[in-house]
């Protein structure tokens, strides 16, 4: 039986995917005292990786949506770390977002939203946090954005 924020993700029509295998030689997450520190995750969608640059050739929107794809793996990460039990999540502390963009876009606080919103909705009070949004020059594979988080498990 799903937990209570798994039916509210079920509700919002998104299913966790299986926590995304690291890139490089790194580990996904590192839990601490429960705390849990996710590795930057990048946005995947139905075709693959989200690549683009805010600012040439990609939309805010577009770029939210990148946003929210990585909110969607930072939780599978969060599942993962809590040993398939999404329920142990008490609170997103901090997410870090990147928005590769170009030197003249000043939009990366929308861009992240796509993130912050979806964390809002899918988990309440529990999904409110404290945030950067920040432009890259570029970022691994061409994404639009990646994001990392800290959160707080039981």
């Amino acid at each position: 039986m799903a937990g209570n924020f798994e039916a509210k993700l079920a509700e919002l029509g998104v299913t966790l995917p299986d926590a995304p295998a690291p890139a490089a030689n790194y580990v996904p997450f590192v839990e601490v005292g429960g705390i849990v520190t996710v590795s930057g995750q990048l946005p995947k969608g139905p075709d693959g990786l989200m690549t683009g640059k805010l600012g040439a050739d990609l939309t805010v929107e577009q770029g939210a949506e990148a946003a929210k794809a990585c909110a969607i793996a930072l939780l599978a990460q969060v599942k993962a770390a809590c040993g398939g039990d999404l329920d142990r999540l008490v609170r997103v502390i901090k997410l870090g977002g990147f928005v590769n963009s170009t030197p003249d876009f000043t939009e990366q606080a929308s861009v992240i939203n796509g993130a912050s919103d979806f964390m809002a909705a899918a988990l309440g009070d529990a999904g409110k946090h404290a945030r950067a949004a920040v432009s890259a020059v570029s970022l691994p594979f061409g994404v639009a954005v990646e994001i990392e988080g800290t959160f707080q498990i039981k």
